[in-house]
């Protein structure tokens, strides 16, 4: 694509910075399950004031807005930004950046969040990871109705649970997503082991060709490009008069990585990417968040790593590995831990054979050593962590030989209804999935299965953890793991677990959001629970 065309290129992009926060971020807190997040909450549908926010001090080289407190203001609107110096993309925003202003609070906190609307389009914010009540989840004709433009919602909840998650629009997620509505929160332990450098990195990718915006998920999904069918002639994309690779009767798994060729780093692409600037001698903590559609393998170079939460949650005594890749998938987030005992240049970098690989590539950059040469590695293939098998195990809350109240399995698959491309849960697409029935109390279990040839289903279940317990029938071996989002690869089975503790009505889906737009859409109902809103037919709700 040549650069003309690069620069008149008008999609939605994210664009942020790096966050770097000086000895302020700590350990992860103890592993107890979360309690008391069922809160009651209050809704306010008016105009509210401004919650007072207070912007952190950052980096000189950051460029993401970091607030702290417990009361903020996320602003949904439109801005133009920037790839690199020559991409610039139309994007909808929280607060005008993409990500959004990092919202970093205290564990225990009362937490309000107002957002108002300055969009088009109704929206919400979802607290992706996060305990909330079910009133505050942001799901619209679900847990409220979507915010309507030129109005506002103030979401009110306590932050029970230290970790780093995310936030994200859910009204038409696959597009509102997509544009660039999301943003990191940080929940800060009460108790802390500090590290001196702590860097949030938010993944995403997008396309060089806006024509094929509409293939992949919500607002008409794989429009003029249905499953079988090419949007144009071979070799061409549909209006692009420039070359594309023939993408007749590809899956989705290898049509994604041919349509979003940009990776970025917090809005950032390639040689525009914020170096990390650390010092020899430093304990350095990176929170990883993917909020795009592809899957990432990582590489940090050069130093031995901790990976010490997943999904924000911790895990028990992890080891220093090195020289292996960690793969993050849509909605999952990883956090390291290393020891900066190699002073010169490196990077944290994309080892795939993705199109876009090259353009994820983060400088790690010591004091003193900033025209320093990026150091030469093997280019031999580098195992991925399994991080089942991760830690040491210990005392968990669950095991497969127990009893459980209520079992259910999710056959996941790809498959083609009326011409187009669907993703089904035991053969059927949202809303006809027959939901997860359960009771306050009840203890739960649920199979995975992937049974998709090619696609990764990255799976999302809202209000709650799970204890994953075995992979492909065989138990965990590591740490406990618990999450919120796991990484289901084609032809796996996985065993996890769960306790009803927070009532209400939940979503469980994919997190290719493009997958749960077409159909991967189950919900978790508890028995009795009476929703605090009415449905408003007029707002256009849209729950994925």
């Amino acid at each position: 694509m040549n650069q003309s065309m690069l620069r008149s290129s008008v999609f939605p992009v994210l664009l942020g910075g790096l966050v770097l926060l000086a000895a302020c971020s700590p350990d992860q807190a103890s592993t107890t399950e979360h309690a008391g997040h069922n809160m009651a909450a209050t809704q306010d549908n008016t105009q509210a004031t401004a919650p007072v926010t207070q912007p952190m001090a950052a980096a000189s080289d950051s460029s993401m807005q970091v607030l702290t407190g417990n009361a903020f203001t996320l602003t949904a609107k439109e801005s133009m930004l920037h790839l690199d110096d020559q991409t610039m993309k139309t994007a909808w925003t929280y607060n005008g950046t993409v990500p959004g202003p990092q919202l970093r609070v205290k564990q225990g906190e009362t937490v309000s969040v107002t957002l108002k609307n300055e969009l088009p389009e109704p929206v919400t914010i979802h607290w992706h990871g996060l305990p909330v009540p079910n009133n505050m989840d942001g799901i619209p004709g679900v847990t409220q109705n979507a915010v309507k433009p030129n109005e506002s919602f103030t979401y009110r909840f306590t932050a029970d649970v230290a970790g780093t998650y995310w936030y994200h629009s859910h009204q038409n997620s696959s597009k509102q997503v997509d544009k660039g509505l999301y943003g990191s929160l940080v929940v800060e332990p009460k108790t802390s082991a500090p590290v001196d450098k702590d860097f949030t990195l938010v993944l995403d990718e997008w396309m060089q060709d806006d024509s094929m915006a509409e293939m992949h998920g919500g607002s008409g999904a794989m429009a003029g490009m249905n499953h079988g069918t090419t949007p144009a002639s071979p070799g061409t994309s549909a209006g692009s008069g420039h070359d594309m690779p023939d993408m007749n009767g590809m899956s989705d798994a290898k049509m994604m990585p041919l349509m979003y060729t940009i990776f970025s780093v917090n809005g950032k692409t390639g040689s525009a990417i914020a170096p990390l600037r650390v010092k020899e001698g430093e304990k350095v903590r990176i929170r990883l968040i993917n909020a795009g559609y592809l899957s990432h393998k990582l590489n940090l170079q050069g130093h031995a790593f901790k990976i010490v939460s997943t999904d924000g949650q911790p895990l028990h005594n992890p080891p220093l590995v090195k020289d292996q890749l960690l793969n993050i998938a849509p909605g999952e987030r990883y956090d390291l831990e290393f020891v900066a005992n190699q002073p010169g240049a490196w990077l944290l970098e994309e080892k795939s054979s993705n199109p876009g690989a090259k353009s994820l590539a983060v400088p790690i950059v010591y004091e003193g050593q900033e025209h320093a040469q990026h150091q030469a590695e093997s280019a031999n293939p580098l195992p991925v962590v399994d991080i089942t098998t991760y830690g040491e195990a210990a005392k968990s809350s669950f095991s497969l030989d127990q009893a459980y109240d209520v079992t259910y399995r999710m056959d996941l698959n790809t498959d083609t209804r009326d011409g187009q491309m669907a993703f089904t849960i035991n053969g059927q697409t949202f809303p006809n999935v027959p939901p997860l029935d359960v009771q306050k109390g009840d203890l739960i279990k649920v199979t995975f299965v992937n049974n998709s040839p090619e696609d990764v289903h990255p799976m999302h279940l809202h209000g709650h953890f799970f204890q994953v317990l075995s992979k492909n029938g065989k138990p965990i071996s590591g740490s406990p793991l618990r999450k919120d989002t796991l990484n289901v690869q084609p032809g796996e089975s996985y065993v996890v677990a769960f306790a009803a503790d927070n009532p209400g009505e939940w979503m469980f889906h994919c997190h290719d959001l493009g997958h749960a737009a077409k159909g991967m859409v189950s919900e978790v109902k508890y028995a009795g629970f009476q929703r605090d809103f009415t449905v408003d037919p007029t707002v256009g709700n849209m729950p994925e």
